[in-house]
Order: structure tokens, then sequence, then C-alpha cells
């Protein structure tokens, strides 16, 4: 059982950054690929980022290559998202997820978390 807890979301101008961070509980975390997903109001969940259980692999939406980084540290069962040159269509609740295997769907992720707003004022 992995229980995630993101921070870190909130109001931000065009053009500038934030870092979410999504903190896991149990034993396990290592072994997990972690994906990051968003929605925003009105459209289905959608992929982000995600990147292996050992960091050797990263991939992200077309829409947001460049631009974020996703990260972890598995000494601290935490992962990271670093979004830069935000957007206002980056607009969403970002939700951090954990899965045996690394995909852009979210029936490939077993646990998820409850969300943080990010809102990106034009």
């Amino acid at each position: 059982q992995v229980q995630l807890v993101e921070s870190g979301g909130g109001l931000v101008q065009a053009g500038g950054s934030l870092r979410l961070s999504c903190a896991a509980s149990g034993r396990t975390f290592s072994s997990y690929y972690m994906g990051w997903f968003r929605q925003a109001p009105g459209k289905e969940r959608e992929f982000v980022a995600a990147i292996s259980w050992n960091v050797v692999s990263t991939y992200y939406a077309d829409s947001v290559a460049g631009r974020f980084t996703v990260s972890r540290d598995n000494a601290k069962n935490t992962v990271y998202l670093q979004m830069n040159s935000l957007k206002p269509d980056d607009t969403a609740v970002y939700y951090c997820a954990a899965g045996r295997i690394m995909a852009r769907t979210t029936r490939a992720y077993d646990y998820w978390g409850q969300g943080t707003l990010v809102t990106v004022s034009s």
C-alpha cells in the first residue's frame, strides 16, 4: 500500500515557475514507477510526465516537454515536478500516481494522491 500527498500548487503568472512535490508513505516507494497527471475543469485527466523506479527513464507529454522536469529522491520517498514557463493552459489539478509499469494511461497506476491545484494567470 502506498499513500501519496501532493503539495506545491498555487497561483502563478504566465511565464513563472512552480515545483510540485509528492510525498509517499511505504517502504516500497523505490520500486514504483511514478507518474504525474493533470485534470482541467471539464476535461479528462491527462498524462504529464513519468519516471522509472531507478530514475533512468523519464517521459513527457508533448505539451510540457522542454518546460517540465520530473525527478525523484528515493531516500526521501518523494517525486517532484518542476514546471517552468507556465502557460494559462497548464491550469489544472495535478495528481501524482504510483504504478508497477511506466505508462501514459491512468489505468496503469494503482495509487493516487488527492491532487494539488495549479492556476496560471495570463
